[in-house]
């Protein structure tokens, strides 16, 4: 829109320039830039009179839609009829409608009415797709080339998402050794419809497999060295020889972080393919330049004033003389950082400087500490804690407020809140307050699944058929009506039943009783055991009781518990022909044990759940009859030693020594068979019979001994997330009377095992082998398997 002076009128504008210029050149350009732009601001708000921006919208209407309603259209913009125009709203407009993802193409007209401006919305919508057809594919099918299409009938063509499913069928022909198969398509548009129809054409060409790998430029390497870096294969009787471009680009990226790891920081690396004659065998060529190797010259540390630098040098891996490695650095720096949090100096802050000294072509490293204050914590905040209340998290802490940061009981903390059970993550964070040596503690955690409902069945080689119920909540509460939860208490209820046992428990425990640090429990079990036709003697065992627990921590890492049992036992249906001792037939019928059990457990695992290093002692005393009273009188002590280390990567070794004696001193001087000792088979020593390595009488059945000593050492890698493999070798024996404990010979055994985590529990399987066997029996392997509540 342009200003005119209305025709036989001068512009007034001129006049007065004309009538007030000066002669005076100099004053004359001065006064003629003035009212320039006088004229220019004047003329711009006669345009903005005449501007749509300040008129009315008289109407709103959308022009060229075929498959979306105007209403459903107009409902994205934010320019309405009534309100003044706004060439910023218009703009966000057009923004918002291509946002939609359906519109090839929009344009705002704008038509000047009587009372105002007319904005009509001119589309081009994308086509709507009505079919998506695959031609070409002969070896792959098209059922599974379907399922790499993202882009579906019903819906908006859109040329970015067709690509993308065009570059995953790429991807999947080069897996099957196609890297030359070329992708493209076809589209065919019914104009009145405005539907789409997609054939993606594939030409699979030649299969290729590599005939060959070459290593150019590597001096420092054999060519050895660095093809066992890489996981793209040359076509052998084991290998496939397929070609893979995201395989090999990871490939070289793993050679170029090889090299910079020994010090050859401007490393580059390449790769060159090429084919034969037939496009058949391809030859890749991976070239190297290796360029100057680094190492580590002086070290220097600048800062550090409340910590000596032998103190920091401490904390560092890469010494003078060393290759120089730039991950070696990164860690060093966290490790010194560390080193400075450990020591509540959270707020210090560590950098390094190298500097390449030109004589001798070393990295001289210059720490550069800046130390702060020592920081003290002022107030603990929990966050995210949306179930659990507050004091369950607050009394897993070690750090207090008033004291200063310490980085050894933070990380405690942080596995204490892990061992419960309850948070899938656990986090730190600070935040600032009005004194400047004090910092709130936020804790920050998120929660996880806390009640449990289990139902499954299997087959275990000792029971058969398996099955379970089990409902159970690890973050009870038992004054919470609404949801039960978030106070911490464990309430179970279990229910197993197998072809010849069924077991049933209730168990309650609150960690926490009366707000002291004093764990209290209940439990409520009956278990039926018929060992017809089982390895032993041939009986039913019923077992009924009820006991109260008592626990507390000493230590951070010790603590005892103490136990008051009541059970009654019940020894039925023992054949009139069976082999049985006098000893089984004693015992026939109800028996009450009223015992008291004393446990002492030092734990120093890093996660009880999922351990990766620590160990665990425990000791353990059993006292029935005697001042408790009942039937039976006896004892029973128990020593467990279970050690976890991660060796290489995720390699976790495992050794574990059980070491148990028992006897009774009442007249008989015998101790009931079914509180004897047991070994052999899945629990114990793999590869034997149940129950089967101990004394046996007569007929060769096992009768079980007054003391024991087994272990194991087994070695278990994950292959995927879920999926473990173990080896594992087993020892050990059982010994009729408690003076012959530790004596003669052990029983060995060796194997191999899988561990699966399954929707239903995880699963144990495990092949053993006997290493030796008693006089008689076969020396033959068997499998073991069960479903464990532990993983």
């Amino acid at each position: 829109m342009s200003l005119r002076a209305p025709k036989g009128r001068s512009n007034p504008f001129l006049r007065l320039l004309r009538r007030c210029a000066p002669r005076n050149g100099v004053y004359k350009r001065y006064i003629f830039a003035i009212l320039f732009l006088c004229l220019f601001a004047c003329s711009t708000l006669l345009a903005q009179e005449e501007s749509p921006s300040q008129k009315l919208v008289t109407r709103v209407e959308v022009e060229g839609n075929k498959n979306l309603s105007g209403a459903t259209i107009l409902s994205k913009v934010r320019t309405k009829t009534g309100a003044p125009f706004s060439q910023v709203i218009a703009s966000d407009d057009l923004k918002r409608l291509y946002a939609l993802g359906y519109f090839s193409d929009i344009k705002i007209d704008l038509k000047e009415e009587a009372e105002g401006v007319a904005v009509i919305f001119r589309v081009s919508e994308k086509p709507i797709l009505s079919d998506v057809a695959l031609s070409g594919n002969r070896s792959i099918r098209t059922e599974k080339l379907q399922k790499l299409i993202k882009s579906q009938t019903g819906e908006f063509f859109d040329v970015h998402r067709l690509k993308q499913d065009m570059g995953d069928i790429r991807k999947a022909y080069e897996a099957r050794g196609f890297p030359l198969a070329s992708i493209d398509y076809d589209m065919q548009v019914d104009e009145e419809t405005n539907e789409a129809k997609i054939k993606i054409n594939v030409q699979e060409k030649m299969r290729v497999r590599i005939r060959e790998i070459y290593v150019e430029g590597n001096a420092a390497f054999s060519d050895k060295k660095i093809l066992k870096l890489m996981r793209t294969r040359r076509d052998t009787l084991f290998t496939s020889g397929l070609y893979r471009e995201e395989v090999l680009d990871m490939d070289l990226e793993r050679i170029r972080l090889f090299y910079r790891q020994n010090g050859f920081l401007d490393v580059g690396v390449t790769s060159g393919e090429s084919f034969g004659p037939e496009k058949k065998k391809m030859y890749i060529t991976v070239k190297i330049d290796e360029g100057r190797q680094y190492r580590v010259g002086e070290i220097k540390v600048r800062g550090a004033v409340i910590f000596p630098e032998e103190e920091i040098g401490k904390r560092l891996s890469m010494k003078p003389g060393d290759i120089f490695d730039r991950d070696k650095l990164k860690y060093d720096i966290s490790s010194v950082q560390s080193f400075y949090f450990e020591k509540g100096y959270i707020t210090a802050e560590v950098d390094v400087d190298t500097i390449l000294n030109e004589k001798t072509g070393a990295l001289e490293l210059v720490y550069k500490i800046v130390e702060n204050e020592l920081a003290y914590i002022d107030k603990i905040k929990v966050r995210g804690n949306t179930k659990t209340r507050d004091i369950v998290i607050r009394r897993q802490l070690r750090s207090y407020p008033g004291e200063a940061f310490d980085g050894k009981k933070l990380k405690r903390s942080k596995e204490r809140l892990y061992n419960l059970g309850f948070f899938q993550e656990v986090s730190y964070d600070t935040e600032p307050t009005a004194l400047a040596d004090k910092r709130d503690l936020v804790v920050n955690v998120k929660e996880a699944k806390t009640g449990e409902f289990a139902f499954g069945a299997g087959f275990s080689s000792v029971e058969r058929f398996v099955g379970f119920v089990e409902i159970a909540q690890r973050n009870f509460d038992i004054t919470n009506w609404h949801t039960f939860t978030g106070a911490g208490q464990d309430l179970r209820l279990k229910a197993e039943f197998g072809t010849s046992r069924r077991e049933y428990d209730l168990s309650f425990t609150e960690p926490w009783i009366f707000g002291y640090p004093l764990s209290f429990g209940i439990d409520a079990y009956s278990r039926v055991h018929e060992r017809s036709g089982t390895t032993g003697y041939s009986y039913d065992e019923e077992r009924r009781g009820i006991d109260i627990r008592l626990g507390k921590e000493f230590t951070e890492l010790v603590r005892a518990d103490l136990m008051y049992k009541l059970e009654s036992v019940d020894i039925s249906n023992v054949p009139d022909d069976t082999p049985a001792d006098s000893d089984l037939r004693d015992e026939m019928g109800k028996n009450t044990i009223s015992s008291l059990l004393l446990g002492i457990t030092r734990d120093s695992r890093d996660n009880i759940y999922n351990p990766t290093k620590g160990l665990i002692l425990s000791a353990s005393g059993e006292l029935a009859g005697g001042p408790l009273g009942q039937d039976k009188d006896f004892f029973k002590v128990m020593g467990t030693v279970d050690f976890y280390k991660t060796l290489i990567r995720k390699l976790l070794l495992e050794l574990k020594l059980v070491a148990a004696a028992a006897d009774s001193y009442d007249d008989t001087g015998t101790l009931p068979v079914y509180e004897r000792f047991y070994a052999g088979g899945t629990n114990t020593i793999r590869g034997f019979k149940e129950r089967t390595v101990g004394p046996k009488d007569s007929s060769g059945e096992p009768v079980g001994g007054e003391s024991a000593l087994y272990g194991t050492c087994e070695l278990t890698y994950p292959l995927f997330k879920l999926i473990k493999v173990a080896t594992f070798c087993d020892f050990g024996n059982v010994w009729e009377k408690l003076g012959e404990f530790a004596s003669g010979d052990f029983k060995y055994s060796v194997g191999l095992g899988l561990r699966v985590k399954t929707p239903m529990g995880p699963v144990k399987l495990d092949y053993g082998y006997p290493l030796e066997v008693e006089a008689g029996e076969e020396k033959e392997g068997r499998f073991h398997f069960s479903m464990t509540r532990g993983f």
